[in-house]
């Protein structure tokens, strides 16, 4: 094709738009209804006359030989009028915002995608508990959103809530909701509790809330957890919590293993001025080791008051199965003289019961004028109560005298 001399040199759109590039941030493609407006009866009065794509670059050559003021700017360098009439007013010139573009498309963000999770958290200081409900929660549907890992085949989901505490997650700091079946809209309204919790705990323990997808023929998948510092709670104050739920995060293998613990035991102790003697309870036990291979244990305690020179003084608990947070509620009674008590020291020990083999120590406590910390102080605030029963937690160890290891 030859060009007439003087004549403008042209070019189609599509080389224009081919080389219509700048660095930056990329823009929105424009779509060809931009380059063709609609109107609803014919052009506004004051829009010039639409051009056809077949005649447009020859009306543009055209005038610009006919003598047009040289000053007119050419509707062949823009492409937005040469084939859509007058120029579409800037969000600048109207004055009005510019739309956010449609986000229904994209992924959301993680916080979003993975679902909320309502629920409360209550630190009864008294009974040294914490009392965790769970209230509801909203999943995502993985038909609708795009980068989420489908649960079920139905696009349902199984959920239950299992929570842990941090650091030292374990089994025996385990626990989980019921299951609700075929559900992205789980309502639990279930309250889990934590016993043997103390105000140290509270200072540096964290709660781990993890939600997951129960599957009968394949592992468990997990949905998203959230983290509470325990720190952030008031004493006897319920906190309501409508977290999002997160991506698993890593659990540090590097915590300190000094507060690693063999679990905790509530311990009773009354002196009764009537029977002449001291009662002690066993209560219960809390995030107790595990010893058998199944991740769990057989415990039961054993109590002795010494010195014991007639090696009576041994009492025995029940064994509870399978479980590393036994409840016993079980009395033993030691015929002492008040006067007596203050020369004496109660050990307690818990051990994992096994069929033909030695039976495993988990862990111990001395409670008498020898220990120290709450130990002692929960022997001597004992013997200035008369007949008043005190109970108290203590963290078992994994060192007693000799004798009570052998089982």
């Amino acid at each position: 094709m030859t060009q007439r001399k003087g004549e403008k040199t042209t070019i189609s759109i599509q080389e224009h738009m081919a080389i219509d590039v700048c660095p930056g941030p990329i823009q929105p493609i424009k779509q060809i209804s931009d380059y063709f407006p609609r109107y609803p009866r014919g052009l506004p009065p004051t829009a010039p006359p639409a051009l056809s794509r077949a005649g447009s670059l020859h009306s543009s050559s055209a005038s610009h030989n006919s003598g047009d003021d040289p000053g007119q700017s050419h509707t062949g360098d823009d492409p937005d009028r040469l084939f859509g009439g007058a120029a579409a007013p800037t969000p600048a010139a109207t004055g009005k915002k510019e739309e956010e573009p449609d986000v229904e498309g994209y992924d959301s963000d993680d916080s979003t995608t993975l679902g909320t999770l309502d629920f409360s958290l209550l630190y009864d200081q008294e009974n040294n508990a914490l009392h965790c409900t769970i209230n509801k929660a909203k999943l995502p549907n993985p038909r609708y959103k795009k980068g989420l890992k489908p649960m079920d085949h139905n696009g349902l989901s199984d959920p239950y809530v299992k929570l842990h505490l941090l650091p030292g997650a374990s089994k025996a700091n385990k626990l989980r909701t019921k299951t609700l079946r075929n559900t992205l809209n789980p309502i639990w309204s279930e309250t889990l509790t934590y016993y043997g919790i103390t105000d140290e705990d509270m200072v540096r323990k964290t709660l781990r809330i993890s939600v997951c997808d129960e599957d009968k023929f394949r592992h468990n998948e997990f949905i998203g957890e959230t983290r509470i510092p325990l720190k952030k709670l008031k004493p006897n104050q319920t906190k309501n919590f409508y977290n999002c739920l997160e991506k698993q995060l890593p659990i540090d293998k590097t915590d300190d293993k000094s507060l690693e613990e063999r679990g905790r035991i509530m311990i009773s102790l009354k002196y009764s001025s009537q029977k002449s003697g001291l009662v002690v309870g066993i209560v219960r036990c809390a995030h107790l080791a595990a010893m058998d291979a199944n991740g769990f244990s057989d415990p039961y305690v054993k109590t002795y008051l010494k010195p014991d020179e007639n090696k009576k003084s041994k009492h025995k608990t029940a064994v509870k199965k399978k479980t590393l947070n036994p409840e016993f509620n079980e009395e033993f009674f030691y015929e002492i003289k008040y006067a007596d008590l203050s020369k004496k020291t109660l050990e307690v020990t818990v051990w994992d019961y096994d069929i033909g083999k030695s039976n495993d120590f988990i862990g111990g406590v001395s409670l008498g004028i020898s220990a120290n910390g709450e130990r002692l102080k929960h022997w001597f605030d004992c013997l200035k109560n008369k007949d008043k029963k005190i109970e108290r937690w203590h963290t078992l160890t994994n060192e007693l005298p000799g004798t009570t290891f052998n089982d």
